[in-house]
């Protein structure tokens, strides 16, 4: 990168002014292994990924007007696993000056976790597979040590602001009625002492394929569908005229020419006000069509350019950062609450053929201070990462077993919390 210190994107900046203890605002991409990762290979292959990736190679600062990142020498290190998921690395508790991802191990899996303001969920899986192609070219050094990266992509590309590159003044968003309606929040206790729990399921590819096609609808339709049946079925009677609300993050590369390594993503909002009548079927129809129209090409262009023509407002520049992470939290708090739930879904993970055999699959989760589902799949292995808040679990047992219901076969793991 021939900058040694940029400004943070747009999208970075309302992760700098919404970090909670509960949702520090980290996320994490895995990869599990066929067998037990080698902690001397793996840091020795994180050395080697830090040099071909110097994008990621920064540390966060404050500036009087903006946060800004900076090129730093310093050396990652992978190290065991010992903390939760999505464990903070950037906030008034962490450590100043350090790097803004985290890379640890356990049996055979490997994970990178990463603050939020540095990269987005398509990034962090471009320095994941650079991390499991070093590894594995250094444990096979005699069969794979000519596998080329798969991302193609120069350090100018990796670490360019998509969003300052492609905006345009023009363009106008069409919101859906629904989204005027007041969204429905779930209820309950929180975990004690801000935990969160984490919950991974995993269902055939072609299970849910089928299952879908046979309704008309794609597999993230078919999936938002069922989890926001489950919530609606556990709504109190009184709540149920506000819409449940669903969360879609966009990546902005199947739109723009970019191979940014940095944050590029906008979220779309699907809307559904239930009447009692729906069914799994009738529902994911309705918000199929719904999130087609919400996926137009003029539409997701004219969101982008709506958050960036923000930051150009005039008078915007000299405002100190204090107040300016004051406006943007609260703002990003009022929008908050037009959402119920958060849906990501990665699609498919794909590796270079000579790798595929020392892979099992991968998996990914997000931090969240209510419930966000992360969705991945890598050959027939559809993975379903689900950040959990609450205490009680009525939705998820009603979301898996209308999974179930429908014919699919789940495993499901789920980490351990405190109640007391």
């Amino acid at each position: 990168m021939p900058e040694t210190w940029y400004q943070v994107d747009n999208v970075a900046k309302v992760f700098l002014a919404s970090i909670t203890r509960r949702d520090p605002r980290v996320f994490r991409v895995s990869c599990t292994l066929t067998a037990p990762v080698d902690p001397a290979l793996l840091d020795a292959a994180l050395a080697r990924t830090a040099r071909e990736q110097p994008q990621f190679q920064v540390t966060l600062h404050r500036g009087l007007f903006w946060h800004y990142l900076e090129s730093s020498a310093k050396q990652p290190r992978a190290v065991p696993e010992t903390l939760p998921p999505c464990a903070a690395i950037y906030g008034p508790d962490e450590k100043k000056n350090e790097l803004l991802y985290r890379v640890s191990y356990y049996g055979c899996r490997i994970n990178v976790e990463m603050f939020h303001a540095l990269s987005d969920g398509n990034g962090g899986l471009i320095f994941l597979k650079s991390v499991v192609r070093n590894y594995l070219q250094l444990q096979h050094p005699d069969t794979l040590a000519n596998v080329p990266d798969d991302t193609g992509a120069s350090n100018e590309e990796a670490g360019q602001d998509s969003f300052r590159k492609y905006y345009t003044r023009g363009g106008s968003e069409t919101q859906d009625p629904v989204n005027r309606r007041k969204s429905y929040r779930m209820r309950g206790f929180k975990l004690p002492g801000d935990q969160v729990r984490f919950l991974e399921a995993h269902l055939s590819v072609q299970q849910v394929l089928q299952a879908s096609r046979a309704m008309g609808v794609t597999l993230t339709s078919f999936l938002a569908a069922a989890q926001m049946l489950a919530v609606y079925r556990q709504m109190p009677a009184v709540e149920r005229g506000k819409a449940v609300s669903v969360s879609l993050p966009v990546n902005l590369r199947n739109y723009f020419d970019s191979q940014t390594s940095r944050n590029f993503f906008n979220s779309v909002r699907v809307g559904w006000v239930f009447d009692g009548t729906e069914t799994l079927e009738s529902l994911a129809r309705g918000f199929d069509a719904k999130l087609r129209r919400a996926l137009q090409d003029d539409s997701v262009k004219a969101r982008m350019n709506s958050y960036e023509k923000l930051e150009r407002m005039p008078g915007i520049k000299p405002v100190p950062l204090f107040i300016k992470n004051a406006v943007v939290g609260f703002f990003n708090y009022l929008e908050s609450r037009k959402v119920t739930l958060t849906l990501s879904n990665m699609g498919r993970i794909t590796v270079r053929d000579e790798l595929a055999p020392y892979i099992e699959g991968f998996s990914a989760f997000c931090s969240s201070d209510s419930m966000f589902t992360t969705v991945c799949s890598y050959g027939d292995d559809l993975v379903l990462g689900t950040t959990w808040a609450y205490r009680g679990t009525a939705v998820l047992r009603d979301f898996y077993r209308s999974l179930a219901d429908a014919g699919l076969d789940i495993t499901l793991y789920a980490t351990e919390v405190d109640h007391e």
